[in-house]
């Protein structure tokens, strides 16, 4: 089994910027990749980042590039989202989830593992 727990979330006027940490334990070296998802109120979950747990290849979506980073510490077994240049419609609840098959994959059903998510509001 493997163990995830996001912090980092939280309230922010646009243009600003937070950065999400995701925290994995237990199991940890079946992970192939880490990736970001995010479902905002009404909406499916969508794809934000992934990033294999080397750390050597990342991916984003298209609404967050050039914004958003994605990032590793291999030390402390935790995986970073870097928010910047916030939009309102980045509001949504960020969720992290391991993937213990593939590091390719971007879809939400592909994830094995999952945190409980933490609220990320961006104000006008």
């Amino acid at each position: 089994q493997v163990q995830l727990a996001e912090s980092g979330g939280g309230l922010v006027q646009a243009g600003g910027s937070l950065r999400l940490s995701c925290a994995a334990s237990g199991r940890t070296f079946r992970i192939y990749a880490m990736g970001w998802f995010r479902q905002a109120p009404g909406k499916g979950r969508e794809f934000v980042a992934r990033i294999t747990w080397s750390g050597g290849s990342t991916a984003y979506a298209d609404s967050v590039k050039g914004r958003f980073t994605i990032s590793r510490d291999n030390a402390k077994n935790t995986v970073y989202l870097q928010m910047n240049s916030l939009k309102v419609e980045d509001t949504a609840v960020y969720y992290c989830a391991a993937d213990v098959t593939d590091w390719r994959r971007v879809r939400d059903q592909d994830y094995d593992y999952w945190g409980q998510g933490t609220q990320v509001t961006v104000s006008s």
